[in-house]
């Protein structure tokens, strides 16, 4: 039976323990070599507190804020831009349900996570067997190595599975044996890559009225590091011709000179309605004249572009005018979009401005926008509502989670049809999904007084009064180190360092603590929800941020440039975000310590568990178990491993499955193990070690009446596990 263990009950526990040099290393700032996996080396591989609740003036961003131009399409008045085609939109379409296949990246139409699939249960789970493997053949290579972090999930459909690599080599494979179908390589260049080469999946779409032996009738459309729309024919992998440019879309026309690195798409496009929706990562942190963060739908049979949002110019509904760019360093998507067909809803996870740790420069649309989960109607680009979860965010706590569709229960028994978002800051709030309202409480809390920007910060900020995943705030009591001298730093640290609670505001003259740091809380493996049951489940990150603000005098005395005044193919993709970032056109660069490391051994300076997973009940918010997540087999001191399986909970990379046989498959920690956990009662019941880190979201199928559990073991350089080209299956013995 699982415990509910206090951040103090388990440094008592693992006192005596960590005395050997146990302790998680976290993943997100130290250019550490990753220690090789316990099957294959790490290179080299075969290459085939939230404060009381006060009342304020102010208008509470809890409510939806209906965007100003929403109107319905019929009514609608503004004048369509010459370049957009909003008429390209379909009727709704019915869309393949989980179970058998795994159609969506989440799983579903509605993102749950969820597989009705029963036929592994608590009681057999032990009997898993690996059946097979499959080696996308793409590793680092000198140009690459230590920058690959694949975070691939695949889809099922039929008898294939389709995947992608880091460097988005698109292969389909059988589902019964894993054999490879056919492979696309779009040869995508390594200085593409931004932090990290990474392609979290790929999208399936089958054309309406198409004959079984047209081409392409199915095809499969991914984004790619370059910022290209791919699309290939699901049956053969061969360039579909009428997309685009001979299966291609170029998504750097309109977004100014092409910088490799800075503008990256790595999640597959959200198509609704017919309209492939996109949106991309943006390298944080380089410049205020940063490309811009602009949605855009495509056609997904032409690839022709539908429509365009930019946030900053609303005007702009097809391509700019010629010799001009979008809005220049606005709030942009980097992760997965979630489609309601049946509304022509698709909603946006939006992140921060190009520059997260200063936000006077900031225009009042990028202020609206920014950290906002968005709806947009994909039969007119416009937006229809938006919710904020950060006021003037300067801590670049955008919205990493896809949402999820659900049906929330109502106090008459009834149900409205919502949506679930979690967040960076671990609060989770449920909306109304076609009018963005909240149906949950929604609480205000006051922000600390402080920062470089002093009456520029809003003063208080919205948490949910349903449920977070958050910790209370942080004291000198959590301070701790492996030995008496990492203790001793890091409660000097804590001392010296700004810090009030959540939303502490930025400072220059010493550091400040950013707690949860900008991994979460939620990120982007987001949570799965058992709708049959009403249980969320969600892993979390559990650990700060030591962050200061470097004055631009100092900044340019260090030679901070961004990507595109001063950018080796070396240096892309090796640090971690916020490490010495230039911030240029701000007064102020930034130098962000995520995980908040000892400088000495590398060791966090707060005490296990910095991660973990929980149980929640759907309907009334209540916690129903909460558990650390991860092993010390793989951390320690220095980049040792221990190989000791003590449960401390490690930071965590990833997402995880539910299955109606009452179980939770997940990988994400960085102990390399893929677990069933018992969704009852939060115990593990089996895991097996993967040949590289886990860092990604598993999936659950059914071929010829037999369950399958698939997981990329891709490793990640920033979580610091050993990188590797794999896809492992796993099932019940056959007979």
């Amino acid at each position: 039976m699982t415990r509910d263990l206090s951040r103090t009950g388990v440094a008592a526990t693992l006192a005596a323990a960590l005395s050997l040099s146990v302790c998680p290393p976290f993943a997100f700032a130290q250019d550490i070599q990753p220690a090789a996996s316990d099957n294959t080396p790490a290179s080299g591989a075969d290459p085939s507190g939230e404060g009381e609740a006060v009342e304020t003036g102010e208008t509470p961003q809890g409510v939806a804020t209906p965007a100003p131009d929403a109107t319905p399409a019929a009514e609608a008045d503004d004048a369509p831009d010459a370049n957009a085609n909003t008429e390209v939109a379909r009727a709704p379409a019915t869309p393949r349900e989980v179970g058998t296949d795994w159609p969506f990246w989440g799983g579903g139409p509605n993102a749950t996570r969820f597989s009705p699939l029963d036929q592994i249960t608590p009681d057999n789970v032990d009997q898993l067997e690996k059946v097979w493997t499959y080696r996308t053949g793409d590793m680092p290579t000198e140009k690459t190595e230590g920058k690959y972090s694949p975070e691939g999930t695949p889809l099922k459909i039929g008898d294939a599975l389709y995947l992608c690599s880091a460097m988005n080599v698109l292969s389909s494979v059988d589902a019964r044996t894993g054999e490879e179908i056919w492979r696309y390589d779009p040869e995508v260049a390594p200085e593409a890559i931004p932090y990290g080469a990474s392609c979290r999946g790929v999208a399936y779409y089958e054309l309406p009225d198409a004959s079984e032996d047209q081409a392409c009738a199915t095809r499969i459309i991914e984004g790619t590091l370059d910022a290209r729309l791919i699309a290939v024919d699901a049956k053969t992998g061969e360039p579909c011709a009428d997309f685009g440019d001979n299966g291609q879309v170029d998504l750097w026309q309109g977004i100014g000179k092409k910088v490799p690195g800075w503008y990256a798409v790595t999640a597959p496009p959200a198509i609704v309605r017919g309209i492939a929706v996109t949106g991309a990562q943006v390298k944080d942190g380089q410049a205020e004249d940063a490309p811009s963060g602009v949605i855009r739908g495509y056609d997904a049979v032409t690839g022709e572009l539908a429509w365009a949002w930019d946030l900053g110019d609303p005007d702009i509904t097809g391509l700019p005018p010629e010799g001009e760019t979008y809005t220049r360093g606005t709030p942009n998507m980097w992760t997965q979009a979630t489609g309601d067909e049946e509304l022509g809803y698709v909603y946006l996870p939006m992140g921060n401005s190009s520059v997260d740790y200063y936000g006077g420069n900031r225009s009042e649309a990028e202020n609206e926008y920014a950290t906002s989960l968005v709806a947009i109607d994909v039969t007119t680009g416009k937006p229809v509502w938006h919710f904020q979860t950060v006021r003037y965010d300067v801590w670049d706590y955008d919205l990493g989670s896809q949402a999820t569709l659900i049906d929330f229960p109502n106090e008459d028994g009834g149900t409205t049809p919502a949506i679930l978002l979690p967040s960076k800051q671990g609060d989770i709030y449920i909306l109304d999904r076609e009018t963005g309202e909240p149906l949950v409480p929604i609480e205000e809390i006051e922000t600390p007084e402080g920062g470089v920007e002093g009456d520029a910060y809003a003063e208080t900020q919205p948490i949910s009064g349903y449920h977070t995943l958050r910790k209370d705030d942080l004291t000198e009591a959590d301070m701790w180190g492996v030995t008496p001298l990492d203790q001793l730093f890091c409660r000097i640290a804590f001392r010296e360092a700004a810090y009030e609670g959540i939303y502490t505001h930025p400072t220059a003259d010493r550091r400040w603590i950013q707690y949860p740091g900008y991994n979460g809380g939620s990120d982007w493996g987001s949570v799965a929800v058992d709708t049959e049951n009403g249980i969320i489940v969600a892993n979390y990150n559990d650990v700060p941020n030591y962050n200061r603000l470097i004055p631009r005098e100092e900044a340019d005395e260090r030679n901070l440039k961004p990507i595109n005044e001063k950018q080796s193919e070396s240096e892309s993709g090796s640090k971690a975000e916020g490490e010495g970032d230039p911030q240029a056109g701000a007064p102020y660069a930034i130098d962000v310590n995520a995980g908040w490391r000892a400088p000495f051994t590398g060791i966090p300076c707060k005490q296990p568990p910095l991660g973990g997973i929980r149980a929640i009940d759907l309907k009334t918010g209540e916690t129903l178990w909460d558990r650390p997540l991860g092993t010390a087999r793989r951390n320690g001191p220095f980049g040792i491993p221990s190989f000791l399986p003590l449960s401390i909970g490690t930071p965590n990379n990833g997402g995880s499955v539910v299955t109606r046989g009452g179980l939770v498959f997940i990988a994400a920690a960085t102990d390399n193990l893929i677990r069933a956990i018992d969704l009852k009662t939060g115990e593990t019941l089996w895991s097996d070690v993967l040949p590289a880190g886990g860092q990604a979201n598993p999936i659950v199928y059914e071929q010829d009446g037999r369950e399958y559990l698939v997981i990329q073991a891709g490793g990640h350089h920033f979580m610091e596990t050993p990188v590797g080209d794999y896809y492992i299956a796993y099932a019940l013995p056959e007979n």
